[in-house]
């Protein structure tokens, strides 16, 4: 652990930018009916204006968390929020739906540059034994902008218009950038060599599996152009990325400076907080989508109050979260954890249960409320489990694994969601003339009420798979085990907790 008098005022500086990114991720789904109005496009292209930010958020995130511990997680988080501001400009400005996905795109590499720095400052400037409270905020704050983004989406698109989902970035970037400038230290860097083919064959597997899962709908998973198929690029990505792993592993026995310490995976927490936490971003980017389009669609509502059904979640994720954060320090995460990945599934069951033409408004929110209690035990204990046991050294590197595989899961939720909706739309609702399902191609406006009920059908078919996503993460959770610094209900003492990390800092120092 380094040295920092004051440890909570950088926290706080970090978490107003990754709250900002991280509602980005979630912001657009509320407003995509709206999108799709304004730039006179259709619902495969405005579900890209997510995707395109997913994948450039995920792609890079192995590489990004690596240089913050060359460069400096400061720099690298300054860096990134400057793009992200920018980019959120851009996207405001659009014009036409290709600008705002390209605008988008650039906005999730800036996204990807600050990410891995919050956990990474996190391990390094608070003892294991207190990081629980810091988690929790952590996950507090990933917990509310999931939640928080939908509901702001829907008020500013009602009150301003759609780019001011965007153009509320701006100041919160500058206010963000003064704070990190005056409140986060410097930590110390690590002047190690750069692993430069690690950098490619993870940069050019990943972009490659991503892309591939991403566009196969739009392909009808079949020739992208020319010989070059949808399936190819899925299965190249995955060759190259063995590649990647096989190299790291050749590096690690050299003696060199790996991208990805395999090592890590040798702590069963963190190998089973990777799996977890990909199901959890699978689900949280994949379940709003049906709802809000039936909200919007069959239901007639605005996209604010569409996104007010969404206020329980927010309002008793933020309430529980901050005391789960300290009780984690305490006792064994993973039964908050499997206790909250097993109330959103039953949440997302419930909903898609409800899901019908003359559902009363009202009953929404009662899964709502379950939402929220499952949040404020997900993202704090998941993050805490996976992530206590590793070294400061390798806190750049361990976040950026985590955040790559729940991006990961974002990006596969998105694409999974997508098709499916696609699929049930045709199967349930009779097809235009063009071909193309009625729904599909009237998903901007309300519906008439003969399809009423063939699209609930579809909306409600279609959660059922980040219900089932969910519950497998619950499965998973069920075996993490205990952090090292947990003995039963009680903790280690600060010291016999802080000193294998002040040695591991003492020995790299005296390595430099």
């Amino acid at each position: 652990m380094e040295n920092v008098a004051k440890p909570w005022p950088a926290l706080w500086s970090l978490v107003v930018g990754f709250f900002m990114i991280l509602i980005d991720t979630t912001i657009v789904s509320v407003a995509n009916p709206r999108i799709m109005e304004g730039l006179n496009t259709d619902i495969n292209a405005v579900i890209w204006v997510t995707s395109a930010y997913l994948l450039a958020y995920a792609v890079p995130l192995l590489i990004t968390g690596r240089l913050g511990d060359r460069f400096g997680p400061k720099n690298l988080y300054l860096i990134g929020l400057v793009v992200f501001t920018l980019a959120s400009l851009w996207c405001g400005l659009s014009g036409d739906v290709t600008m705002l996905i390209a605008a988008r795109a650039v906005q999730g590499l800036g996204a990807a540059m600050m990410t891995p720095q919050t956990m990474a400052v996190i391990t390094r400037i608070f003892p294991p034994d207190r990081r629980g409270a810091a988690m929790g905020l952590w996950g507090a704050t990933a917990g509310m902008a999931v939640l928080v983004g939908p509901i702001l989406g829907g008020l500013l698109v009602d009150s301003l218009g759609w780019e001011w989902i965007f153009f509320v970035n701006v100041p919160i970037g500058i206010v963000a950038f003064i704070l990190v400038t005056r409140f986060v230290p410097k930590l110390t860097t690590h002047s190690h060599s750069f692993d430069v083919v690690g950098v490619v064959l993870s940069a050019v597997g990943m972009f490659l599996l991503v892309f591939g899962i991403q566009e196969g709908q739009t392909y009808k998973w079949g020739t992208v152009t020319g010989f070059v198929t949808v399936w190819g690029l899925i299965v190249t990505g995955l060759v190259v990325l063995v590649l990647f792993v096989v190299w790291q592993w050749l590096l690690e026995r050299r003696g060199g400076e790996p991208l990805l310490p395999l090592g890590l995976f040798k702590d069963r927490n963190f190998s089973l907080g990777n799996t977890t936490i990909m199901a959890v971003g699978f689900t949280v980017t994949a379940f709003p989508l049906p709802t809000i389009f039936y909200y919007q669609t069959v239901r007639g509502l605005t996209p604010t109050q569409s996104a007010l059904l969404m206020i329980p979640m927010a309002v008793i994720s933020g309430a529980l979260a901050p005391f789960v954060g300290k009780l984690i320090d305490r006792a064994n995460p993973r039964w908050f954890a499997s206790f909250g990945l097993v109330c959103l599934a039953a949440a997302l069951f419930w909903t898609a249960s409800l899901l019908g033409p003359d559902t009363p408004i009202w009953m929404f929110l009662l899964p709502s409320a379950l939402q929220g209690i499952a949040n404020a035990f997900i993202w704090g204990p998941v993050s805490n489990a996976t992530t206590r046991n590793l070294e400061p050294r390798q806190a750049g590197a361990g976040s950026g694994v985590f955040n790559t595989t729940r991006q990961i899961g974002a990006v596969l939720g998105s694409a999974a969601i997508a098709a499916l909706i696609q699929s049930r739309l045709a199967a349930e609702l009779p097809a235009a003339p063009a071909g193309a399902p009625v729904g599909e191609a009237s998903v901007g406006g309300v519906l008439p009420e003969a399809l009423h009920a063939g699209f609930s059908t579809a909306m409600s078919q279609s959660i059922l798979l980040p219900a089932c996503a969910i519950l497998l993460g619950a499965v998973v959770a069920m075996f993490f085990g205990k952090p090292k610094s947990v003995t039963g209900w009680g903790r280690k003492p600060a010291s016999e907790a802080e000193a294998p990390l002040q040695d591991t800092v003492s020995q790299d120092a005296a390595g430099k």
